[in-house]
């Protein structure tokens, strides 16, 4: 056996760090946040309320809840240069770019070490403003500014779609939010600890982390779910649709996933609150009928893989039914997921060393 088969490919198994923000197991299908079964979250609580627990270690009072969420509405204006840049990075740049480009553009000489609480609200109250006000340019209308009396995720969608949304639609894309706010040591929360453990800045990190997501194998592909339910068009042709797909040797896209070897709790809880949404809704309705006619043929043609439906299935079921274009997607994760790096971010600081692995030389040596 070569020295690189020997090792963990991709440091898979090793473990890099001691957290007590999630647990994640996925023989077990298990997701913990701080304690706290993250579907019960989605279910029961709101994107600022598991945002305070992830960033302080408890659930808010009133009083603290009320506290954040003024410390986030106060910080959702973008400076004028920001603006200036986004309006400016050409029309064919991909909106993960951008946003990663509008994160560094946020860097100031007031960024220094240690990172504080007060800087990641303000870079997670100021990404979704990023998102909806290039979003915006491309549309060919004036950003709208974001709006006080309104919180994080129904501001959100306000800035995006330019009307006040529906309870029902915050409610949905507020589960969404926070399932996939933290998800242990994925390869974009490694990235923003390895730059903070060098003692650089919190947009060095997050900007670092972002592009980590970008990365196809990372930030997950629920538009591809979309494009393929919308190829399918009806109940009807769910199955010769599917069947033909895996006989091609196709994959099926938000079934399976890299950790979860069982039934992924994200979209378990996604399901509970989609099914909220409309009873009637079509999307839904043909969504969950390709869901299960998907697990029946995986079982046929893949026995023994333990394929279950991932967050991304329904997350695609979400995001349709609360009206966002494919494009904004991994962004939207992103919006969220800055919760869980900032607070990694902050529990590395905390106690910090430079992260430094090694390699095994496998080449040969001069004569």
């Amino acid at each position: 056996m070569s020295k690189q088969s020997q090792l963990a490919i991709g440091l898979d198994g090793i473990a890099v760090a001691e957290t007590d923000l999630s647990l994640v197991d996925g023989l077990e299908g298990l997701l913990v946040y701080r304690g706290y079964w993250a579907r019960d979250l989605a279910i029961h609580h709101t994107f600022e309320e598991v945002a305070h627990l992830l960033w302080y270690g408890h659930l808010p009072s009133e009083e603290e809840l009320t506290a954040l969420k003024n410390k986030l509405k106060e910080n959702r204006e973008l400076p004028e240069h920001v603006k200036g840049l986004l309006r400016m990075i050409p029309a064919d740049v991909d909106m993960m770019s951008v946003l990663r480009t509008g994160v560094s553009a946020l860097g100031s000489s007031a960024h220094g070490w240690p990172p504080t609480i007060d800087e990641v609200i303000a870079v997670t109250a100021k990404m979704p403003t990023i998102v909806a006000f290039r979003y915006a340019c491309l549309q060919g209308r004036e950003p709208l500014a974001p709006k006080f009396e309104l919180d994080h995720t129904a501001n959100y969608l306000y800035m995006l779609k330019g009307t006040e949304p529906s309870h029902a639609h915050v409610r949905a894309l507020d589960a969404y939010l926070i399932l996939t706010q933290e998800h242990g040591m994925n390869a974009s929360t490694f990235t923003g600890r390895v730059v903070t453990s060098t003692e650089s800045d919190l947009i060095s990190a997050i900007t670092g982390a972002i592009g980590t997501l970008k990365g196809p194998l990372h930030g997950g592909a629920p538009s591809e779910v979309t494009e393929m339910i919308e190829a399918i068009g009806t109940k009807e042709n769910a199955e010769p649709w599917l069947r033909n797909k895996l006989e091609n040797g196709g994959r099926l896209m938000g079934f399976g996933h890299r950790v979860y070897k069982t039934i992924d709790p994200r979209a378990t809880a996604l399901r509970v609150v989609a099914e909220q949404l409309s009873g009637d809704d079509p999307w839904f309705d043909l969504a969950t009928h390709v869901e299960q006619v998907g697990l029946r043929l995986l079982a046929e043609y893949k026995p023994g893989r333990k394929l279950n439906t991932n967050v991304e299935f329904f997350a695609a079921a979400v995001m349709r039914a609360v009206g966002l274009d494919d494009d904004l997607f991994t962004p939207s994760f992103a919006v969220s997921r800055v919760v869980g790096w900032s607070a990694h971010i902050l529990e590395q600081a905390a106690s910090n060393r430079i992260i430094r692995p090694q390699s095994n030389y496998i080449g040969s040596m001069p004569e």
